[in-house]
């Protein structure tokens, strides 16, 4: 019987993509061309976070880089192919925290690295239409709010950027942080306060 017209194919998602899993299950088993479409799908998220996490884009390269050579190695370990984008992250995270032990001085400048809603959510202007005054303050509203995220705990700091920017459900950041979801409730409780009172200016 052939397959129902519209229906994705045997490990493809909705729109034909080959899934995580099956891109996942094909690298560990050494398909080059697998993991080169994993590292496509994911190298600019892991690199987002790396880079808000730390405050330093040449440190989030490296971490980037780092990420998906060990990656790269420990696939075959995955028990769960389906899992890769929560394994991925949680490399990230854990390389990130090593990196914040083991440098002599935390450099905490802000970073624009943000997504173009971050600045919206700041004072850039809706529609279509190009307003300077509100995207000069849009972008020093940006700013700040990399300040303000630069000064939070690095607990609260990754479950923030997680559960806002990345859109992660709170499940999945408990397994990226290693921690339980009651614990990312109340982190994320805690750094959405901070950040209120911090950015009270920009709203």
């Amino acid at each position: 019987m052939s397959r129902s017209l519209g229906m994705p194919a045997p490990g493809a998602d909705l729109a034909g993509e080959p899934t995580d899993a099956t891109l996942a299950a094909r690298a560990a088993e050494g398909d080059a061309a697998a993991f080169e479409s994993l590292l496509l799908r994911y190298q600019d998220r892991v690199y987002r976070l790396a880079v808000r996490m730390l405050g330093d884009p040449a440190e989030a390269e490296d971490i980037a880089q780092e990420v998906f050579l060990t990656a790269w190695r420990q696939l075959p370990a995955l028990a769960d192919p389906a899992a890769v984008r929560t394994w991925l992250f949680r490399i990230a995270h854990r390389q990130c925290l090593v990196l914040f032990r083991t440098r002599r001085s935390r450099r905490t400048e802000p970073t624009d690295a943000f997504p173009e809603s971050a600045a919206m959510a700041v004072g850039g202007a809706p529609g279509g239409w190009f307003d300077p005054p509100r995207a000069v303050e849009a972008g020093a509203g940006v700013r700040a709010l990399g300040a303000a995220l630069a000064g939070l705990p690095s607990p609260q700091r990754a479950v923030w950027l997680l559960a806002e920017v990345d859109g992660l459900p709170f499940a999945e950041i408990a397994e990226v942080v290693g921690t339980t979801e009651e614990a990312v409730r109340g982190r994320l409780c805690r750094a959405r306060t901070r950040l209120a009172e911090l950015m009270r200016a920009w709203r």
